[in-house]
């Protein structure tokens, strides 16, 4: 993987792996499993997926998913 060290990649990586971070340390302390692999993911694609906007994309789907799973109350 070649990473491209651009300014829309740091900041994308900066942004969504601290709103993974968020959902990790929410999910933790709530003992709540939707938010917690979904921080995983989150953090996972800040350092997987070298493409400012498909990091992007996908961080979105993840939270989109998470609060759709949380709704639903699915465990």
């Amino acid at each position: 993987m070649l990473l491209a060290l651009n300014e829309s990649f740091l900041w994308a990586s900066l942004v969504w792996g601290s709103v993974g971070t968020a959902y990790f340390v929410y999910g933790t302390r709530q003992k709540e499993p939707w938010p917690f692999a979904g921080g995983l993911v989150m953090i996972g694609t800040s350092y997987l997926i070298d493409a400012w906007w498909l990091m992007s994309l996908v961080s979105i789907a993840v939270i989109f998913g998470v609060r759709w799973l949380m709704r639903r109350d699915f465990i």
